[in-house]
């Protein structure tokens, strides 16, 4: 259940799921750069674009976007390409590091649209490390807003879907966590109508984390806001 936002002060939970552009680590001027370079190549609106391509695996974007005729796998890694080899203006977000190193490992997971490489290459430019399980692209067959990797996720550190909690930005992924019966936080401001009735946070500054045990003794983690 998604709790409202006076409502939310402490959240007990069994496991955190992130995504991660735009939710730990803020890649919006590669992003922007990448996909404004398709645009021009296309003479695309990238407005549309960059409104509806975030937290969606770039082919599925390229697919949506490029002209008839057009070898999608192709320019798909030719745009993966360029972003992997792009790191300058790529930083985490307030908190988040602080956060991450607070919970525990086999209670974390991060969900991406990126693949492997990408993911990767970012999270070490932000200076974070990679949650040991780590669903990319390459792992699901449905990337967002399809709740595939989030249900996998869950299913990996054994938590079933209401004790979990998911940390999303964008309207594709925060339908995915929400499709997958987890309680769903916004981080920013660019969840869009998706994010109505949602609680929303800045970033991660004023959240503290604290792992207890529940009435059987089992754990549990505390998130406080």
């Amino acid at each position: 259940m998604n709790l409202p936002a006076e409502a939310v002060k402490t959240l007990t939970v069994r496991a955190v799921l992130f995504d991660m552009d735009g939710t730990l680590v803020d890649s919006t001027a590669i992003v922007e750069q990448v996909w404004g370079e398709f645009a021009g190549r296309y003479g695309l609106d990238i407005d549309e674009i960059l409104r509806t391509s975030h937290g969606v695996q770039a082919k599925d974007t390229v697919r949506r976007f490029a002209p008839p005729g057009a070898d999608v796998d192709a320019l798909a890694e030719e745009l993966g390409e360029m972003e992997r080899t792009r790191t300058e203006g790529i930083v985490a977000l307030p908190g988040a590091d602080e956060l991450l190193r607070s919970l525990p490992a086999d209670a974390v997971a991060m969900v991406t649209s990126a693949d492997r490489i990408l993911a990767g290459v970012r999270m070490q430019a932000a200076g974070l490390g990679m949650p040991p399980t780590t669903l990319t692209s390459e792992a699901v067959t449905r990337g967002k807003p399809d709740p595939e990797g989030y249900l996998k996720a869950a299913a990996l550190l054994g938590a079933e879907p209401a004790d979990v909690v998911v940390f999303e930005d964008a309207p594709a992924g925060i339908a995915a966590a929400i499709a997958a019966g987890m309680t769903t936080i916004v981080v920013g401001g660019n969840g869009g109508p998706t994010a109505d009735g949602l609680w929303q946070i800045p970033d991660y500054s004023g959240v503290t984390a604290t792992v207890t045990a529940d009435a059987e003794g089992r754990r549990v983690i505390e998130l406080r806001f």
